[in-house]
C-alpha cells in the first residue's frame, strides 16, 4: 500500500467529488463509466473491475474495458467485513507517482460503491428468484382455483395446459391413464393446439400395453421420466411414428398418483432440443401431485354417479344469476316524478298484478323491478331476470322454457328454464319488445294457463310466477307495425308504470351527485368533501340522454379526474340545451352559483341551517354558505 502524504484541500474536495460521482451508480455498467471518466485523464487505456461473491454461492461479477495492457496498476478492494474486488488500470508506458497516488486516494470511495453495487446485484438476483417463486406460486394456485371449479375433466385438461404452456413452452400434453388389471394405458385427454395432424384431434379410446411405451418405467417405479426421441426407436412403431412426424425432441412423463395407486402419466412434450430444466419438471411434479387428486375424485363421481340429478347445479346456477343483493336505499330522490312512481310501486307490490316498466335507457328499471318483488309476497321466493336483448334468438326458448336431453344438437342433459326457476317467486323480463314475434304466443299461454312444456317434451309443467316486464321501446308503435303481438301487450300492460327520465327529475340530481361521488370516492380511495355549486348547476342543466347510467359514469370519471378534497368534473363533455332542458345555464361562474343557490333557498323555503335546510342541501356548512351569499351580495329575500 502506497503511503500518502497529507492531503490538501483541493484534494481533499476532489475526493468529496469523486464519493458523489459514484455514489449514485446502481449496477455495475453506470460504475464503470464513471471510473472511465475518472482515470482515463490519468493516461489509463484499460480499466477492469472485479466484484468478489459477497457471500458462499453468490457469483462474481467482471467488467472490462480497453484492450490488454502491459503495465497496470492494481487497487484492492476490501471492507473490515472482507474483499470487496479489485480494480486494475491498464497504461501503454509505466505509470508515474501520480497515477499510484490518485488511485490510492480514491481506494475508499470505490471500495464503498463497489460494495454498494455488488449488494444491489445480489439483491436484484434475490429478487429476480424471489419472483421466480412468485409466479410459480400463483400458477399453482391457479392450477387449484381451476381443480376447484371444474367438473368436466376434459374442459379441465385443456384450461391447465393453457396455463402451464406460457411457464413451460410445451407443444404436446397428453394425460393417459393406466389399467392396471390389463397393464395397458389409454389416452384420456389430449392437448396439442400446434399438431401437424400425427396425433388425432381427440382421444380414440384404445388401449396399448404398457410394456412398449418407453416412459413405462414411470408407472412402474413412480419417477419422473425425462426422454429424447432417440428413446422413442424402440417404442410402439406408431407411438414412434407419431414423435417424429411432430418433429418432438424432449418429453417429460410424470407419473400421477393418489391414495396409494397409480391412475395414469402426464407427458408434457416439446419440439425444442433440452426444452425443459430441473425448475420445470419440478413444477410438472406439484401440478402432477394436484392433478392427481381431482382426477382420483372425478373418476370415483363417475363411477358411483355417471348421470347424477342435475338440481343441486341448477340451484347453484340460479343462485349465481340472480343472487345479487338489493338495497332499498339505491332508489335516491325526492322529486314529486319519483315519488309518484314509488307510490304506485306500494299500490301494487302486495297485489301478483303484472307491472309493465317503461323508461328510456339507464332509468333504473331493475331496481324498481326488485323494489316491486321486495315488497310483494313473493320476497321470500326467487326473483328470476332474463334480458330478451341478450340472448340469441335460437337459445331464447330454452333459456325462457327449458328443453329435454335430445331436444336439439348439444342438448346433452335436461335443462330447466327461467320460468320453471322462477316458480312461486318473479320473473322479470327485461327489454321484452326484443321478444321474437314467433315466441311471444308462447309466453302469452305460459302467462293466461300458468303452464308450458319445455322444449322437446311433451309434458305439462304448472307455474306460479308474477311477471315484471321492462322496455325502452314503444310498444303500442310496434302493435300496430305488426312486430308485436296485441294480445301479449294488453296482457302485459295490467298495471303499466312509467319511470321519469332524469331530465323530468332535475331536483334529484344534487342527491343522485353526492350519493354517486361518495360511493366512487369510497371505491377509489379518495375523499371528496365539496362539489361547487357552479359544478352542481352544470350538472343539473345537463341533458342526461343516457339519465341515471349516464350520469353514474360521468360522475366516476370525476372522481377519477379529481385529485383533492373538491369534485372536479369535466363540464365541457356535457349536453345542454335542447328542448328538454331546465333554464339556460349561466354564462358566468358567479351566475351559475347565484341560481344553484336560489334553488337550494326555495327548495328549503328561505331556511339555511338545519337538515333540511339550503346548506344540507348544496353539501355545505352553514357559514361558507352565508358567506358565498354575502360575497354575491344575497340575502333569503332574494327567493
Amino acid at each position: 500500500m502506497v503511503t500518502l502524504p497529507p492531503l490538501t484541500p483541493v484534494e481533499l474536495d476532489r475526493i468529496l467529488a469523486l464519493s458523489e460521482r459514484l455514489g449514485p451508480c446502481q449496477d455495475l455498467e453506470a460504475l464503470g463509466a464513471a471510473l472511465v471518466a475518472e482515470f482515463s485523464p490519468l493516461g489509463a487505456r484499460s480499466i477492469a473491475l472485479e466484484l468478489a461473491p459477497s457471500s458462499p454461492g453468490q457469483p462474481g461479477h467482471a467488467w472490462v474495458v480497453g484492450p490488454a495492457m502491459a503495465q497496470h496498476l492494481d487497487l484492492e478492494l476490501a471492507t473490515t467485513i472482507g474483499p470487496v474486488g479489485r480494480l486494475r488500470l491498464g497504461f501503454a508506458e509505466a505509470p508515474g507517482e501520480q497515477p499510484r497516488l490518485e488511485l490510492e486516494r480514491a481506494r475508499r470511495s470505490v471500495t464503498y460503491a463497489a460494495d454498494r453495487v455488488r449488494r444491489l446485484m445480489d439483491l436484484d438476483e434475490a429478487n429476480r428468484r424471489l419472483a421466480e417463486e412468485r409466479d410459480r406460486d400463483r400458477l399453482l394456485l391457479e392450477i387449484t382455483n381451476l381443480l376447484v371449479s371444474h367438473r368436466d375433466l376434459g374442459d379441465l385438461f385443456e384450461t391447465i395446459s393453457g396455463a402451464l404452456r406460457g411457464r413451460l413452452r410445451h407443444d404436446l400434453l397428453i394425460l393417459s391413464l393406466w389399467n392396471a388389471e390389463r397393464d395397458t394405458v389409454r389416452l384420456a385427454y389430449l392437448d396439442f393446439p400446434t399438431s401437424r395432424g400425427a396425433f388425432p384431434a381427440a382421444p380414440t379410446g384404445h388401449e396399448k400395453p404398457l410394456s412398449r411405451l418407453p416412459w413405462a418405467s414411470a408407472i412402474r417405479e413412480r419417477r419422473t421420466m425425462l426422454l429424447h426421441a432417440a428413446d422413442y426407436d424402440n417404442a410402439d412403431p406408431e407411438v414412434c411414428a407419431k414423435v417424429r412426424g411432430e418433429g418432438l425432441k424432449t418429453s417429460c412423463s410424470v407419473p400421477l398418483f393418489s391414495r396409494g395407486r397409480v391412475l395414469g402419466v402426464l407427458n408434457f412434450a416439446s419440439r425444442r432440443d433440452d426444452a425443459f430444466d430441473g425448475g420445470d419438471i419440478q413444477l410438472m411434479e406439484r401440478v402432477a401431485a394436484q392433478v392427481a387428486l381431482a382426477l382420483d375424485n372425478a373418476l370415483a363421481y363417475q363411477e358411483i354417479q355417471a348421470l347424477k340429478d342435475r338440481l343441486s347445479e341448477e340451484k347453484l346456477y340460479l343462485e349465481e344469476e340472480v343472487g345479487e343483493g338489493f338495497a332499498p336505499d339505491e332508489i335516491i330522490g325526492d322529486s314529486q316524478a319519483l315519488q309518484g312512481v314509488l307510490r304506485q310501486v306500494k299500490a301494487v307490490s302486495p297485489s301478483d298484478a303484472t307491472v309493465l316498466l317503461l323508461g328510456e335507457t339507464g332509468t333504473g328499471k331493475e331496481l324498481l323491478a326488485r323494489l316491486v318483488h321486495e315488497r310483494s309476497r313473493r320476497r321470500d321466493r326467487t326473483f328470476v331476470k332474463l334480458n330478451c336483448a341478450a340472448i340469441p334468438l335460437g337459445l331464447m326458448e330454452s333459456e325462457l322454457f327449458g328443453h329435454e336431453k335430445g331436444a336439439f344438437t348439444g342438448a346433452i342433459a335436461q335443462k330447466k328454464g327461467r320460468l320453471e326457476l322462477a316458480d312461486g317467486g318473479t320473473i322479470f323480463l327485461d327489454e321484452v319488445g326484443e321478444l321474437p314475434l314467433e315466441l311471444q304466443p308462447k309466453l302469452l299461454r305460459a302467462l293466461q294457463e300458468r303452464e308450458f312444456e319445455r322444449l322437446g317434451g311433451t309434458r305439462t309443467i304448472a307455474v306460479d310466477v308474477r311477471l315484471i316486464a321492462a322496455t325502452n321501446r314503444d310498444l303500442e308503435q310496434m302493435v300496430a307495425e305488426g312486430r308485436f303481438r296485441a294480445d301479449l301487450y294488453y296482457r302485459l300492460n295490467v298495471f303499466p308504470l312509467r319511470i321519469p327520465p332524469l331530465r323530468e327529475r332535475r331536483d334529484d340530481i344534487p342527491a343522485l351527485v353526492r350519493y354517486f361521488t361518495q360511493k366512487h370516492a369510497r371505491s377509489l380511495g379518495r375523499a371528496i368533501e365539496r362539489i361547487s355549486p357552479a359544478v352542481m348547476a352544470a350538472l343539473q342543466a345537463g341533458q342526461w340522454p343516457g339519465n341515471i347510467r349516464e350520469l353514474e359514469n360521468f360522475i366516476e370519471r370525476s372522481v377519477i379526474l379529481s385529485t383533492g378534497t373538491e369534485l372536479k368534473a369535466p363540464l365541457s363533455e356535457l349536453r345542454n340545451g335542447d328542448a328538454h332542458a331546465a333554464p339556460a345555464p349561466a354564462t358566468t361562474m358567479d351566475e351559475a352559483e347565484r341560481q344553484t343557490i336560489l334553488q337550494a333557498l326555495k327548495a328549503a323555503r328561505g331556511k339555511v341551517a338545519g337538515p333540511e335546510g339550503a346548506a344540507a342541501r348544496l353539501g355545505l356548512k352553514r357559514t361558507t354558505l352565508q358567506s358565498r351569499m354575502k360575497k354575491l351580495g344575497m340575502t333569503t329575500a332574494d327567493m
